[in-house]
């Protein structure tokens, strides 16, 4: 059996996020959306409310071999520790790339048997990340397009400032 991870942020999960992740499940058996503790990051929602979301989403979209966990440590040993062999990310443009490359050789030297997979992001997401969704719903924008509707009342609630 094919398992795959793929990890991020997700504060929040955007449609975005969900295109890698169901286009991931179609290639592999089993996905893991790994979600990690960061204390050094401040975060909008808890790990446990971005894993909500992400079971949430992966639930409402019939991704039924995915799974979503959290990562304490490192993400090389937490693939060993799964029997994981792939990390699916995703890239938005050249400048997602420079950092991405950096991570995935990383990864490679701390568990040489993971590969990284990039996969690229549809036209239409291009320009979408957690920091757009943020910034726009700071300023009391509409971020419907942007967040998988299923999650949208739940994200609006926390991020959107009327004006």
């Amino acid at each position: 059996m094919s398992v795959a991870i793929c990890p991020g942020s997700f504060d929040p999960v955007t449609v975005g996020h969900l295109d890698i992740i169901s286009r991931a499940s179609r290639i592999f058996d089993q996905i893991i959306v790994a979600v990690p503790v960061n204390p050094l990051k401040q975060s909008v929602f808890t790990v446990e409310e971005r894993m909500e979301m992400l079971r949430t989403v992966c639930a409402h979209e019939g991704l039924a071999n995915v799974t979503v966990d959290k990562v304490t440590g490192l993400l090389a040993d937490y693939a060993r520790e799964k029997g994981a062999m792939v990390v699916v990310k995703g890239l938005r443009a050249v400048s997602d790339f420079e950092y991405e490359f950096q991570q995935a050789l990383t990864n490679k030297k701390l568990n040489p048997q993971l590969e990284t997979m990039f996969l690229p992001t549809e036209a239409e997401n291009m320009f979408l990340s957690s920091s757009v969704v943020k910034q726009v719903a700071g300023f009391g924008g509409d971020i419907a397009h942007f967040v998988p509707p299923c999650l949208l009342e739940i994200i609006s609630r926390r991020l959107c400032k009327t004006p």
